[in-house]
């Protein structure tokens, strides 16, 4: 086929001139490539004139690997991050934690005051208006002195002539208790002084607070009315009663006669009360017996036993 010729367009036309378009060359020829017999058209021609080019980053694997064999595994998915709904159950659990410790600590200053309270420090515990004394309170006595090693001899050799015996009965209270027995028996001398000193401890049931003054204030409230009024079909017969002031913070005297079997009995009594202590002493003095040989008896002597006993005792719990 002859060779066409190319002309360009005549002036009038205003085309663009006609040329044979110039094939731009491949990568590899802007860097020089020259031909050969493999490549006839220069080093920039990678791959076969007859098919397109493909790029392949890497080896491809072989044939009998199968179809399966260049598909990586998926990358497994990244860790979520906590939404608003983990936000909001974190935050609930944190304030229910928050209210917990908040009750603990309450409760825990709670008990420690009950405890402080109950248990007074040092010093007694405080009194609360309303509230029930369940410990002893200042001034007031847990034990007493020994009875028998209150009064002095003096004392025991001017009221009781003679021959004197003394005897300490086992307290039934323990520390809070201590009693003594002197016993004089020669006629026409017969006398025994008893001397009991009871601190009492704080009662639910007792007046007032409950505490161990008030346990102690009923105690000689009750033996001065018994000595005032005794019960019916007692017997106990009616007693003279005198009050005595200005010792311990309550204390009175009693005189009475007893009369059983044709023997006449006096018996003269002092009971005081110091704080939460009641000290009772008793005189019994035989005025006339049916056997032996015994009395008569002052009734003023007794009377003034009784309380020189009761002094003594007193005085020891200061």
């Amino acid at each position: 086929m002859p060779e066409q010729e190319f002309q360009d367009p005549p002036p009038w036309a205003d085309l663009p001139p006609v040329g044979p378009a110039r094939p731009q060359p491949a990568a590899g020829a802007r860097h020089g490539g020259r031909a050969s017999a493999e490549y006839p058209m220069g080093s920039w021609q990678t791959e076969p004139s007859d098919g397109p080019r493909q790029e392949d980053d890497g080896e491809r694997p072989p044939s009998w690997a199968g179809p399966d064999a260049d598909d990586e595994p998926p990358s497994p998915a990244p860790p979520r991050a906590p939404g608003g709904r983990a936000l909001r159950a974190a935050a609930r659990r944190r304030r229910r934690l928050l209210v917990m410790l908040a009750g603990l600590v309450v409760a825990a200053g709670a008990v420690t005051a009950v405890v402080l309270l109950a248990a007074g420090g040092p010093g007694p515990a405080s009194v609360v208006p309303g509230t029930l004394i369940t410990t002893f309170q200042r001034g007031e006595l847990q034990q007493v002195p020994d009875a028998c090693g209150s009064v002095p001899s003096a004392t025991v050799q001017h009221y009781l002539p003679g021959k004197v015996k003394v005897a300490s009965p086992l307290p039934v209270d323990g520390a809070a208790e201590s009693a003594c027995n002197w016993t004089v028996d020669q006629a026409p001398v017969y006398r025994l002084l008893q001397l009991n000193l009871l601190a009492y401890a704080p009662n639910g049931l007792a007046s007032g607070n409950g505490s161990a003054t008030f346990a102690a204030i009923d105690a000689y409230d009750s033996a001065l009315a018994g000595m005032q009024d005794p019960p019916a079909h007692s017997a106990e017969p009616r007693a003279i009663v005198t009050t005595l002031p200005g010792l311990g913070e309550q204390a009175f005297s009693a005189t009475q006669v007893f009369r059983r079997g044709g023997a006449v009995t006096d018996v003269a009594t002092v009971v005081i009360r110091y704080h939460n202590v009641v000290v009772t002493a008793t005189v019994n003095g035989l005025q006339h017996s049916n056997r032996g040989n015994y009395g008569p008896v002052s009734a003023s002597q007794l009377s003034s036993a009784a309380l020189a006993f009761a002094q003594s005792a007193e005085a020891a719990l200061h």
